[in-house]
């Protein structure tokens, strides 16, 4: 494995000087703690798709030859409580992200389900996911503004690998590339499939203020735009698509959606209108039934192109075993943790 390296990306990975002095306080400290058992460290999230904002969040990826010790866990919780004390009020608690053993980030799988030493039994709830089961191999995970790690799958997902091998930002080590398989527009759809199926279980909650409102139409727009496009996309760019590619019916909802500004809690923190909260609803059966839709003639599409080869074919990934990123099975287009207040002016 290559050695972690520095270079000019590495240094000014962002265009704000804060952020750049709070990633390279990381980098430092992890590279200190680490030592051997550092592979690299990388930005995914909006600052490697794009659209990032003064107020994004800035989501990171540690990844590990191993996963963390008992020892090297306290220390880096010290990290990031340092990291909180620096001089840069916003960014000291903008970071989000995980700490990623190697071998678990290479492909998604359901095997391992559960770290070495650390069963997990039919009561645990994924506290970076709103108390979730258990699916797959929880990484340890900071949520945004949090001082601590913990076990969550939040950033185990199809679309974190994604964002990260094609678009993944190097503080440290080897290329994204090297360390990622490829992840394929199928196992992208079934992800998205099967969180889609959660979001309505849940019932798209919370749901109390605007920022919640405008979170879940842009959610919705992105999971859409990557069904479509065999990508993943910001949500500024999904939602201008969604203005052209859906019904035209749903566009005043999705520009009031695009209009809430991120850090204006004058704005963001209000409550949110009953009206929109129930058109908001109403937009994701539409999106699911689009969805759905739009998988299926993909499946058709690539079942021809597979005939047409004298290949096999598997709907989505969907027959494909645990690593294929089916449904059931699959990954997960994982949503960022559904606890009112975790993250600063949502949408």
């Amino acid at each position: 494995m290559p050695k972690p390296q520095d270079g000019a990306a590495a240094r000014q990975p962002t265009p704000y000087d804060d952020l750049n002095a709070v990633l390279a306080h990381l980098v430092e400290g992890v590279r200190r703690l680490l030592g051997d058992n550092l592979v690299g460290v990388y930005l995914q999230g909006s600052f490697a798709v794009g659209d990032h904002t003064p107020w994004s969040d800035c989501d990171f990826i540690v990844v590990t030859h191993r996963d963390l010790t008992p020892d090297e866990l306290p220390r880096l919780d010290a990290l990031h409580a340092e990291i909180h004390a620096l001089p840069y009020p916003y960014w000291r608690q903008g970071l989000e992200g995980a700490y990623v053993p190697a071998a678990i980030l290479r492909r998604w799988s359901l095997e391992p389900r559960d770290p070495p030493g650390e069963p997990r039994g039919p009561d645990w709830g994924d506290p970076g996911m709103s108390g979730a089961p258990a699916k797959a191999y929880p990484f340890w995970y900071l949520d945004h503004g949090a001082k601590t790690l913990v076990r969550s799958e939040h950033d185990n997902s199809q679309v974190v690998r994604w964002c990260l091998r094609e678009k993944g930002v190097t503080l440290a080590g080897p290329p994204p590339r090297t360390l990622i398989d490829p992840v394929t527009p199928a196992m992208l759809r079934a992800e998205i499939l099967q969180t889609i199926d959660l979001i309505l279980r849940l019932e798209l909650e919370p749901m109390h203020l605007v920022a919640w409102q405008a979170f879940w139409v842009g959610l919705f727009c992105r999971m859409l735009h990557t069904l479509s496009t065999g990508a993943v996309w910001s949500k500024k760019a999904s939602m201008a698509w969604a203005q052209t590619a859906l019904d035209p019916k749903w566009r005043e909802l999705i520009a009031g959606a695009a209009a809430v500004r991120k850090g204006d809690a004058e704005q963001s923190g209000q409550p949110a209108d009953p009206a929109a909260v129930q058109a908001t609803r109403t937009f994701a059966r539409y999106a699911a039934d689009h969805a759905a839709g739009v998988a299926r003639a993909r499946d058709l599409l690539e079942q021809k192109q597979a005939a047409q080869r004298g290949g096999g074919f598997q709907p989505g990934g969907r027959t494909g075993g645990p690593n294929a990123g089916g449904r059931p099975g699959g990954g997960q287009f994982t949503p960022p943790p559904m606890r009112p207040g975790s993250r600063r002016g949502r949408g």
